[in-house]
């Protein structure tokens, strides 16, 4: 194959060729050019939530999930209480991580192909003001269903809780703008819809809560008020930066705004995600969700009920056709994901659609009817 394999997943993503040259530089992570690339990228994901004037952007090194981590460890007391909307498999990743440092944590259970339900997160903040905290995933990319992020923050403010936001697979595609959202801290990273590698994670934590976060995290490495102090101070990483990971993702928020930032990012993910449901209904798939809560991020497509389906050749057929598909997340029904985000367009998802065609062929199947 004379091209890299396109991934159709929630990231690592596919990258361009420009981001994946700025990783052919090495850095000394203490030398003022690098601290001038940290500094020049901070500022860069502040612009793009509008943050300048009520957040600071605090970078942390490993995968999201080390940064969501980070940010309920860092922005709850341990004495506090955190609710988690739960509707799919990262919801339920929120709560368990929450409990695992000692947090008194409240799951909130919702179907799996429904948005979080603001009215209901209202309802549970009355009943129990012991809650101290929300935490909220944007875009449950366990199926790609998209919550409601501005009911829920407006429900948070009303009763004067702090929301904590996962926007892992939202952040820069879907609009987010400090000045109209209240939360506390707003969680994504670099190998998602920036399209940058994975590596880094980086936290926005509203100013007027950040004193008060003080001591709170039990680890050294993951606290994020440290780190922030610690940047201030010196304009450094507290421990040795992914130096490669960030001169990427330098250079991937470069090409983000010469396309036109998160609406231009917004149409082109939107456009693919439309490309993909018409043609694999074509073949006869059916998306998990509704149209209506179809985040274009992830689509979840029912597997086909034909006996000769089997998930591992399927997969094993779209990659010699030079397409990387996605397990499905739930656990009733047999499913399928296939992303919609990375430096890839229409083309891109147009050739997945044949390759999902030729595999079926080779597998003897019809089409991509489900079971009724």
């Amino acid at each position: 194959m004379d091209r890299d394999r396109i991934l159709l997943t929630p990231g690592p993503l596919t990258t361009t060729l420009r981001t994946k040259l700025a990783m052919l530089k090495d850095w000394g992570s203490w030398d003022a050019d690098f601290n001038a690339i940290t500094a020049r990228l901070r500022g860069r994901l502040l612009d793009i939530v509008q943050g300048h004037d009520t957040h600071v952007v605090v970078p942390l090194q490993g995968s999201g999930t080390f940064s969501v981590e980070a940010a309920v460890a860092t922005l709850v007391p341990r004495d506090g209480h955190v609710l988690v909307p739960d509707n799919g498999a990262y919801c339920k990743r929120a709560g368990k991580l929450t409990q695992m440092m000692g947090r008194k944590a409240t799951v909130l259970p919702f179907a799996e192909d429904q948005p979080v339900s603001a009215a209901a997160v209202d309802q549970r903040l009355q009943a129990d003001p012991s809650i101290t905290h929300v935490v909220l995933i944007h875009c449950e990319t366990g199926t790609g269903v998209e919550n409601p992020l501005a009911a829920v923050a407006a429900v948070c403010r009303k009763h004067g809780k702090g929301l904590i936001v996962d926007a892992m697979s939202s952040f820069a595609a879907l609009p987010i703008d400090a000045r109209e959202l209240q939360f506390d801290a707003l969680v994504a990273a670099s190998g998602k819809c920036l399209e940058g590698v994975p590596g880094m994670g980086f936290v926005f934590i509203r100013k007027a809560v950040l004193d008060g976060c003080a001591g709170n995290s039990q680890s050294l490495a993951m606290d994020l008020h440290d780190q922030h102090v610690y940047m201030g101070k010196t304009g450094q990483w507290r421990f040795t930066p992914p130096t490669h990971v960030v001169a990427a993702l330098d250079e991937a928020t470069a090409q983000f705004v010469e396309e036109g930032g998160q609406p231009a990012r917004l149409a082109r993910y939107t456009d693919n995600c439309r490309t993909l449901i018409d043609g694999m209904a074509r073949l006869g798939f059916k998306p998990f969700l509704q149209p209506a809560v179809q985040a274009p991020i992830i689509v979840t497509f029912h597997a086909p009920a034909h006996a000769a389906y089997d998930f591992k050749r399927f997969y094993e057929g779209a990659k010699q056709r030079g397409f990387i598909l996605y397990p499905g997340k739930l656990t009733e029904v047999e499913t399928f994901r296939v992303g919609c985000i990375g430096a890839i367009g229409r083309n891109e998802m147009n050739q997945a659609v044949h390759a999902v065609a030729d595999t079926l062929r080779e597998m003897g199947i019809p089409d991509g009817r489900p079971a009724r």
